[in-house]
Formats: C-alpha cells, sequence, structure tokens
C-alpha cells in the first residue's frame, strides 16, 4: 500500500495530474490537510537541518550527528515502555549524549571515542526496547517502530507539524544569533579563547541544539534519514562556495528544495517521502562532485 493510501487517497480519488503549471500543482497539494501538514514540518526541519548540519561539518562533528540520530530510536521506545511521551525519551537521551560530545571541546579522539561508545551502547538498547515493545503483541507495535526509524511525514497530525515549526524556527534564531562567534570558536579556538570568546559553552551549546534539530526531525523523515539532510545539503554548500554565511544560507536553501521536491514527488508517485527526500539528497551531491570533476578535468585538457 503506498504511502497515500494509508492516509485515505483510495485509487478512486482523482488525484490531480502534474502539470507545467506549478502555481496549480502547489494549489492541489495544498488542498489536503496531510501535504499542509507534511509542507510545514518539512520547511522547518530543512532549513534547520542545513543551518545546523553545515556547522556540524565544519566542527567535523558528522559522527556525532549520526549517532544522535540512533539515539532517537532508543529513546523514544524507551520512554513509550515506561509510559512517557517518545518525545521526552529523544530529547532526554540525545542531549544527556550531547553534553557529554561537547563538554570534550576540541578533543577529537576523545570524543569520537564517546561517540563511539554511546553509538554502540544505544544501539543494544534500541534492540532490547524494540523487542519488548514488540513483545506486547500488537501489529501497533510494529508500525511505531517503523515510523521512529523511517519517520512519517504525510502522517503527522496539524499539532506536530506546528510544534516542529516553532522548534525548527527556534533552532534557527539561535544559530543565526551565535553565528559570528561559533565559527570565531571553530577557525581558530585558540584565538577566540584568548578574546573571551566562550569556546567551550559554545561547543556544548551546538551541539545541544544539534541534539534538538535531530530529535525534532526523527518524528518527521526519521531516525534513519535524518542524517542525509543534515549531511548532503551542508558538502554541497561547502563544495561550492568558501565563504561561511553564503555557505549556511546555501545549505538551508538545498535543504528546502531538496524536502518541498521529494514531498512533491511523493504526491504525484506514492513513493515514501523519507526515501525521495535522502534519495534527492545523495544524487544532488554526486551530481554536483561529478560536474567540478569533469570541470577539473577539461580544465586540465585545455592547459595541455
Amino acid at each position: 500500500m503506498s504511502s497515500l493510501l494509508t492516509l485515505g487517497v483510495t485509487a478512486s480519488t482523482a488525484l490531480p495530474p502534474f502539470s507545467l503549471n506549478l502555481l496549480e500543482d502547489a494549489q492541489a497539494m495544498l488542498w489536503y490537510d496531510f501535504m499542509r501538514n507534511a509542507f510545514l514540518a518539512g520547511t522547518a526541519v530543512a532549513l534547520a537541518a542545513g543551518f545546523i548540519g553545515y556547522f556540524m561539518l565544519v566542527r567535523q562533528l558528522a559522527f556525532a550527528g549520526d549517532a544522535l540520530s540512533h539515539l532517537t530510536f532508543a529513546g523514544a521506545l524507551g520512554a513509550v515502555i515506561i509510559d512517557l511521551n517518545p518525545l521526552v525519551g529523544v530529547f532526554g537521551l540525545t542531549s544527556l549524549v550531547a553534553v557529554a560530545i561537547g563538554a570534550l571541546g576540541d578533543r577529537a579522539r576523545a570524543r569520537d571515542e564517546v561517540v563511539g561508545v554511546a553509538l554502540a551502547w544505544t544501539l543494544g538498547l534500541g534492540v532490547l526496547f524494540s523487542s519488548i515493545y514488540t513483545a506486547t503483541g500488537s501489529a501497533a507495535s510494529s508500525a511505531f517502530g517503523v515510523k521512529i526509524l523511517f519517520g512519517s511525514i504525510l502522517g503527522i497530525p496539524a499539532s506536530q507539524a506546528q510544534i516542529a515549526a516553532v522548534m525548527g524556527a527556534g533552532v534557527i534564531l539561535v544559530i543565526v544569533l551565535i553565528a559570528r562567534p561559533l565559527l570565531f570558536a571553530t577557525l581558530d579556538p585558540e584565538v577566540a579563547a584568548a578574546r573571551g570568546v566562550p569556546v567551550r559553552l559554545l561547543g556544548v551549546g551546538f551541539v545541544l541544539l544539534l541534539a534538538i534539530a535531530v530529535g525534532e526531525a526523527a518524528q518527521v523523515v526519521g531516525a534513519l534519514l535524518i542524517f542525509a539532510l543534515l549531511m548532503m545539503p551542508a558538502a554541497i554548500a561547502l563544495r561550492l562556495t568558501s565563504r561561511p554565511y553564503v555557505g549556511m544560507a546555501l545549505a538551508a536553501l538545498l535543504a528546502l528544495i531538496i524536502t518541498w521536491a521529494g514531498l512533491t514527488l511523493t504526491f504525484y508517485t506514492s513513493y515514501p517521502a523519507s526515501f525521495l527526500i535522502s534519495a534527492l539528497a545523495v544524487v544532488s551531491y554526486l551530481v554536483v562532485v561529478a560536474t567540478q570533476r569533469m570541470g577539473r578535468f577539461l580544465a586540465q585538457r585545455r592547459v595541455r
């Protein structure tokens, strides 16, 4: 069954065909409540992921971002098992590990060790919690686990989409406010510390923001696929420009375009939105890499 069929859009429902009139196509998609909710939540997640992802790569925290995305699965299941809201487990566990990672500052080896231990531990916990939760014997148990892993952007209610929008706006606002000192602390931490910049505090605060962004996005696009939105647009931006503020804006714009394109494709094709979004992100990165390498190859040929 397709994602649209599970939302009550049956085969007998006459979905409008895609046309070259983008305004009419947008109006047709946004006529459905679930698409409005998906675009609202997706926009917030994409913009936050773009801004956060840029600094994640610049600060060499890609491994930490991947680990935090996996933590959401164990945190959500653990909270549900003890009758708590899944978001309590998601943000609680990711925030706890984020503080530990950020407290290590620029000690990359020690930081990677902590991330690796936390990842191994929480993956094991995720398997245990999944086993316990599934042992209840209900089909809803398995569906909940799949939702955490792969997301359900087309099935989120309006209230959850609004919460995602508010949280995303908050993350973006904070990262914009601390962007200048955070960039200074990232590029030259010794000089920044000598000039009174709270380098360690900024490091902890940024990883906490990363944890919040991951937790917010996991409930929309899934724990396994949020890393694509964090990683790919930022990686493309770093390849296309060396100007930090332009790179941040470009990463956010690319994440937004990829998310909107993925939602549009899933509306007209009924393929899973999370798959399409992650696939578009990866393909976009590969196209940029291939284009740059081809450009360098042709330039060398002209020199010869």
